[in-house]
């Protein structure tokens, strides 16, 4: 079976804290690096090019751009996406893992709880073997009403192990660190 590292928004505009809050996991970018390295095989690299103007991420914005180690990749396939899943990008993912008969995804990058989490869902359903590498990914603290249950917070880090049980214990995905999957 072919296997495909995918490597989701890691673009610039998510170093900015003042709009994105504190984060966890600052091994990220480096454990990132390390897998594009040494991965054998393709490299997907999603694009998040969000529609709203103001937005760090929008595609004229400066934060729009990839962080150095993501930057110097000649990746094999580039999806733009202005939703939370690479599945719903251009090209289309699906098919070009379909024509080329890759069946195991290696995912990593930004944000842990939100693009990483709904690709390896959706991944999941569509019956690829999916990994989250996530000491390879991060995310922000979040904080919100929610009716009915008042004001909830959690941690970036917090995040992380919530996305990494539900993925794992959901069967959507096995969690793995970057040493295991280098060392695989």
């Amino acid at each position: 079976m072919t296997r495909a590292l995918i490597v989701i928004d890691m673009q610039r505009g998510f170093d900015d804290l003042d709009v994105w809050g504190p984060t966890a996991n600052p091994e990220c970018e480096a454990n990132v690096a390390a897998l594009l390295d040494a991965w054998q095989g393709p490299v997907v690299i999603v694009r998040h090019d969000s529609v709203s103007p103001a937005s760090p991420l929008h595609p004229d914005a400066a934060g729009n751009a990839f962080v150095d180690p993501v930057a110097a990749v000649q990746p094999d396939l580039l999806v733009s996406k202005n939703v939370n899943s690479a599945f719903y990008g251009d090209p289309d993912l699906h098919a070009w893992l379909q024509e080329r008969g890759i069946g195991e995804l290696v995912l990593c990058g930004i944000q842990t709880n939100m693009c990483v989490e709904t690709t390896a869902r959706m991944a999941g359903n569509l019956g690829y073997d999916t990994t989250v590498v996530l000491d390879a990914t991060r995310t922000f603290d979040l904080v919100g009403e929610i009716p009915g249950v008042g004001t909830v917070t959690h941690t970036a880090a917090e995040l992380m192990a919530t996305t990494a049980l539900v993925l794992q214990q959901g069967g959507f995905a096995r969690i793995a660190t970057t040493a295991e999957v280098l060392a695989g």
